[in-house]
């Protein structure tokens, strides 16, 4: 590529947000994480994630938040790799490599 093609293409950019939702559930011994993510195509996609206390641990909500939400985004990670395969196998006609983190 010459240097003038290169000066006269001007890159696009697309600003794009997805909004995500965490709730936690705690009773002292167990933690649950639900989290919601809206992507702009309109879907959803929901995970779960749980932690237990030790009993010989000390009481930190906030490290059993930390586990569950992260088993619950986790969650919601996978799910958006199958939906992203899903979309490339539909838009290409073939069956693609699965996608691996």
């Amino acid at each position: 590529m010459t240097q003038t093609m290169q000066q006269t293409r001007t890159p696009t950019h697309i600003a794009v947000g997805w909004h995500v939702e965490l709730e936690f559930e705690e009773d002292g011994q167990h933690t649950r994480a639900a989290a919601l993510v809206r992507l702009p195509d309109g879907s959803e996609i929901r995970g779960h994630g749980h932690a237990s206390r030790h009993r010989v641990d000390n009481d930190q909500p906030r490290v059993g938040e930390e586990i569950a939400g992260a088993r619950a985004l986790n969650q919601i990670a996978m799910e958006l790799l199958n939906k992203a395969h899903a979309e490339i196998d539909a838009d290409s006609g073939r069956t693609s490599h699965p996608i691996h983190v």
